[in-house]
C-alpha cells in the first residue's frame, strides 16, 4: 500500500490513477478515499487523480491522541502528499471537511494550489449555529465512543442533507452506509473533536478570503441547508470564486449527483487550464443596484 508521512510519523494512505495535471481529492467526515471512486474513474481519464485518507482515517494511521488532529494539520497533510508525491502544484478538490481543508491548503500554500474546488463546505459555520454546531459534534464523539461503527452509521447516514441520496440511488445510499460502518470510532471521534469542532468559522476569514486569488469553485446541492449561506459569503469574499448550485441536492453531491458534479468541475478545469479563468470584474460590486446615480 503506498503511504505519506507527516511530520509528527502519521502515515497517509493514497490512491492515484491517470496522467496529466495532479487532482487531490479531499473526503468528508463520513467518507473516505472511496467516495471519490466515480471521479477517480472520470477524472483519471485525462489527468492525473489523487485521493487519500485523512489521519483517522485506515488505513491511514489512527493517532490516539486529540492533539494530533487539527484543521492546521489537516491542511499539512495536503503538502505532505503532495510533496511524497513530487507535485509542485495541483487542482485541490474537497466535500465538506474536505472543502474546508482545501481552502485552508490555499490560504497557506496559493502558490502550490492550480485551482480549489470548495464543496459542501460550511457545516456550523454561520454565528449563530456556533454553539449548536459544537454540542452536536460533542453528542457525535460521544456516540462514536459508546457504539459500534456499524450502529453509529445506521444514525449519521439518514441526517437532513443525506436522505436526499437515499431518494435518489438506494444502492449508492447503501454502499456509503456500509463503508461509514468500516471506519474507526476513535479517529472519527477525534477527527469530530479536534478538526471540526475547533475549525474557525468562514466568518472569521473574510480577510483571507479577499486576498484569494486562486481559481475557485464553491459547489453545494441546494438542499445541504447549512452550506448554502457560507456558500455565497465565499462567493461574495474571494475575487476568483464563482459558485454553482445542483437543484434538488443534499451534502453528498458527488455521489448523489456524479454526472452533473462532474460537468461542472470538468469545465471549471478546463478554463483553469486554459487560462480563462477570470477575477471578479470591480464594477460588478459596486454599491449601486443599477450602475445608475441618483
Amino acid at each position: 500500500m503506498p503511504y505519506a508521512t507527516a511530520e509528527d510519523g502519521v502515515s497517509l494512505f493514497y490512491e492515484e490513477v491517470g496522467a496529466g495535471k495532479p487532482v487531490i481529492f479531499l473526503h468528508e467526515f463520513a467518507g473516505d478515499y472511496r467516495s471519490w471512486e466515480v471521479q477517480l474513474r472520470h477524472f483519471g481519464r485525462r489527468y492525473r487523480c489523487i485521493a487519500f485518507n485523512a489521519r483517522g482515517y485506515p488505513p491511514s494511521d489512527v493517532p490516539e491522541t486529540l492533539a494530533s488532529y487539527s484543521q492546521e494539520r489537516a491542511a499539512e497533510d495536503i503538502r505532505v502528499v503532495v510533496d511524497h508525491l513530487g507535485i509542485d502544484h495541483a487542482h485541490i478538490v474537497g466535500l465538506s471537511m474536505g472543502g474546508f481543508a482545501a481552502l485552508h491548503f490555499g490560504f497557506r500554500y496559493p502558490q502550490r494550489a492550480l485551482s480549489l474546488c470548495v464543496a459542501g463546505c460550511g457545516y456550523g459555520a454561520e454565528p449563530e449555529q456556533r454553539d449548536r454546531f459544537r454540542a452536536e459534534t460533542r453528542a457525535i464523539a460521544d456516540a462514536l465512543l459508546s457504539t459500534n461503527m456499524p450502529a453509529f452509521a445506521e444514525q449519521y447516514a439518514y441526517g437532513p442533507t443525506r436522505v436526499q441520496f437515499e431518494n435518489k440511488d438506494p444502492r449508492g445510499f447503501a454502499e456509503f452506509r456500509r463503508m461509514l460502518g468500516e471506519h474507526s470510532a476513535v479517529g472519527s471521534a477525534n477527527t469530530i473533536l479536534g478538526v471540526q469542532r475547533e475549525r474557525p468559522s468562514i466568518y472569521d476569514l473574510a480577510d483571507k478570503m479577499r486576498s484569494l486569488s486562486v481559481p475557485t469553485l464553491i459547489i453545494s446541492g441546494d438542499e445541504d441547508w447549512p452550506c448554502l449561506m457560507p456558500g455565497i459569503l465565499m462567493k461574495q469574499k474571494i475575487p476568483s470564486a464563482a459558485l454553482a448550485l445542483v437543484p434538488n441536492c443534499g451534502h453528498i453531491v458527488n455521489l448523489e449527483a456524479p454526472d452533473e458534479f462532474n460537468r461542472i468541475l470538468g469545465d471549471f478545469l478546463a478554463q483553469v487550464e486554459s487560462g480563462r479563468w477570470p477575477m471578479r470584474d470591480p464594477r460588478s460590486v459596486r454599491a449601486s443596484i443599477t450602475g445608475i446615480r441618483t
